[in-house]
């Protein structure tokens, strides 16, 4: 009741002030028009009154005086138009009008209006209905906020209680919705480990060769991914979470799963498959060879596009995609050869070697070289593959190898392999290749090149014809066999904690030495370096007599040594294929082994780095693919035999290797005397009778006692020496 009284009361109120409002422009202009007609009569009996008065006024201020009076004027004026402006929009302007008895103007009579009394009764309804609607509004409005409010923080509470990943969720499309973050990740890391042992295909103008992804040494990041996973849908607010929550049952999520890999592999196995591209481009090469300088002009050909080619891996590896890999390959010049800058690498002035006791220091012999710059570069222009070009040759008076052992007091390493010293031209050119680096001295930060030093093998260099690798065969080349002797110095080198530059696997097990300890060279192409990273020179020692090869790195040891081991994982074997074919020079059903099969194989090989047996460091020297060596069995022809037919078969895990059943009626490709060192689960030796292997001297560093040479040994590239 207080209320409706309340009302009425307000009402009232606004019906007066209504009326008060409209009687104001009449007495406004009245009171305007009262003192408008006093005002006038008055102003003019003044000015009257004072001309009179004084006539001495001058002209200028009776003017002055009259102007101001015309502004008075104006400004009434402007009020009287002001007031009838105001009225007009009053009236115009539509407004609630209360009651109010009948007003009348006696001076308009036309402005007589009567305003009709209102129902206030009605209008207090109106208002009333009105108040109630809004605080039925405002009540729902509550209601259903304090509703949400419960329900989403129940939905949250429930949600953050819980120890699973939201529904909905993958990773790398593998669902793992409704899982705890430790089976998830232990769902994600079993896909990945075995995605790890597959191999990706990579072909390069039709180039093939296989990878697993253990061999780039790739890990995948599934803690952080389950982490993502677990957190979506709580790391909000509330309301955040809701919505994401209730979003994720509809609009499924799929969280990237990040790779780390070694990045040095990748760019290795890269460099490997560009060496075995058909048409690959040739770089121009040079090499010292006594008092010659020989230059070797490169060619143009293929190269890989190795940024686009590792993108397209790292991507595959990423999303679990095992399709080929076509690689791409582009055209590439080789580029011109800059014989100034030949120049200043080869000269030298001669330079006697000496060394020092306090501090000890070996400072090697330098002999003086110097040519011809304007001739060589006029044999240059001349159109040809090789330029022979005569160096000024001045030896010193003392030389490294001369100033006492004294210099290099300490054996830091030894490795041996042996070799069949019955094979006159294979021996020849392993003994040729020792003499080359032995005495040869390489100083702290120097850089060793194998094929620089060695030199290019030709007939006049005194290398024969033996046995090599090509076209996935063994067949005789130049300077064949001398890979060997690059295998034991890089083993050598790796016990001697020296730093690995540049080192190739061949393209079949070398079977003197376990895989992944082997180090093939192609002269102009396929090189072995190493760097002294030690603080004293290192002197290399190395001869190849009576069956045994045998490099020696001797120096100075430093305040601590640490003792170093090569361990090699085979991850996978590949089978080797039997092949027949005829041979008119048999017998019908008679055969002959003319090549011994060998299992090709992947593998990561690593140095071991320990400190009094304790291991502290353990570094990926390489990762390997070699591919089989097929055996190849020679038959007499017979009526319904074809040329040539191959068979696969996977060799017994046995280490004996097996003997031929008949024997052949000629010498087939040299045989090999000895088993290599090799994993005991699988048998990769060639399939000849073992021979017991001559343990090396046991230098300061662990050594690996190393096996025979079989009779091939040589390249990864598709032709080798």
């Amino acid at each position: 009741m207080d209320e409706e009284k309340d009302l009425k009361n307000h009402i009232g109120e606004e019906q007066k002030r209504d009326i008060q409002e409209q009687n104001k422009p009449e007495e406004n202009k009245k009171i305007i028009e009262e003192k408008t007609d006093k005002e006038t009569p008055k102003k003019t009996t003044e000015n009257t009154n004072k001309t009179k008065k004084d006539k001495t006024v001058k002209k200028e201020e009776v003017v002055t005086d009259i102007k101001e009076n015309e502004k008075k004027d104006e400004k009434i004026v402007e009020a009287k138009k002001d007031e009838k402006t105001d009225k007009a929009n009053d009236d115009k302007a539509p407004k609630y009008v209360p009651y109010s008895p009948v007003i009348k103007d006696k001076k308009n009579k036309k402005a007589n209006k009567v305003i009709e009394k209102p129902d206030i009764e009605k209008e207090f309804n109106r208002l009333k209905s009105k108040r109630k609607k809004r605080i039925i509004l405002i009540l729902v409005i509550v209601v259903l906020l304090l509703i949400t409010g419960i329900f989403c923080t129940g939905f949250a509470l429930v949600n953050i209680n819980s120890t699973t990943i939201l529904p909905g969720i993958s990773i790398r499309n593998i669902d793992v919705g409704g899982l705890t973050k430790e089976e998830a990740i232990n769902a994600i890391t079993e896909q990945v480990n075995y995605e790890k042992t597959r191999e990706i295909q990579l072909n390069a103008n039709g180039e093939k060769t296989s990878i697993t992804l253990e061999q780039i040494e790739i890990n995948y990041l599934v803690e952080e991914a389950v982490n993502k996973a677990y957190e979506i849908g709580r790391n909000g607010n509330i309301f955040q979470n809701n919505f994401t929550i209730l979003g994720s049952i509809h609009n499924k999520q799929n969280i990237d799963l990040e790779i780390q890999y070694n990045e040095e592999l990748l760019d290795n196995i890269m460099t490997t498959i560009n060496g075995k591209l058909p048409n690959a481009m040739v770089d121009n090469t040079y090499n010292i060879e006594d008092d010659e300088l020989i230059i070797t002009r490169g060619t143009a050909g293929m190269v890989l596009n190795n940024e686009k080619n590792k993108e397209m891996i790292i991507q595959a590896a990423k999303e679990g995609n095992f399709n080929d890999i076509e690689l791409v390959t582009i055209y590439q010049e080789c580029p011109d050869i800059d014989i100034d800058k030949i120049y200043e690498e080869v000269y030298t002035e001669p330079q006697d070697a000496y060394y020092t006791t306090d501090p000890f220091q070996i400072y090697p012999h330098q002999n003086g070289i110097d040519f011809n710059v304007e001739e060589a570069k006029a044999l240059l222009k001349e159109d040809k593959e090789e330029y022979v070009i005569e160096l000024t040759i001045t030896e010193p008076e003392i030389l490294t190898n001369e100033i006492g052992t004294e210099a290099f007091p300490d054996l830091l390493s030894s490795f041996s392999t042996k070799y069949d010293q019955t094979n006159v031209s294979r021996s020849t050119n392993l003994t040729l290749a020792a003499s080359k680096i032995n005495g040869a001295v390489v100083m702290p930060g120097e850089v060793f090149s194998y094929n620089q030093t060695v030199g290019k093998r030709t007939v006049e260099a005194g290398y024969k014809n033996a046995n090599g690798f090509a076209g996935g065969r063994v067949v005789p080349m130049l300077g064949g066999g001398i890979c060997q002797v690059s295998s034991t110095l890089y083993d050598a080198v790796v016990y001697a904690n020296l730093n690995i530059v540049e080192r190739h696997n061949h393209m079949f097990q070398a079977t003197y030495v376990e895989p992944g300890k082997d180090a093939t060279v192609v002269y102009g192409s396929l090189d072995f370096k190493f760097e002294n990273t030690r603080k004293y020179p290192v002197m290399i020692q190395a001869s190849a007599q009576s069956g045994l090869l045998q490099v020696k790195i001797f120096g100075v040891r430093e305040e601590v040594e640490y003792e170093i081991e090569i361990e090699t994982k085979v991850l996978s074997y590949t089978p080797y294929s039997v092949i027949y074919e005829t041979d008119s020079s048999l017998a019908a059903g008679k055969e002959r082994v003319a090549q011994y099969g060998i299992q090709g194989c992947k593998s990561i090989t690593y140095k071991v780095i320990k400190q009094n047996g304790v291991e502290i460091e353990r570094i990926v020297l390489s990762s390997d693919t070699y591919d089989p060596q097929n055996k190849i069995i020679k038959r007499g022809p017979t009526s319904t035999s074809t040329s040539t037919s191959t068979t696969t078969t996977t060799p017994s895990t046995s280490t004996t290797p097996e003997t031929p059943t008949e024997t052949p009626t000629e010498t087939p490709t040299e045989t090999p005397t000895e088993t290599p060192t090799t994993p005991p689960e699988t048998s990769t030796t060639p399939e000849t009778p073992p021979e017991t292997p001559t343990t090396p001297e046991t230098p300061s560093t662990p050594e690996t006692p190393s096996t025979d040479n079989p009779t091939t040994s040589e390249g990864d590239a598709s032709t080798t020496e």
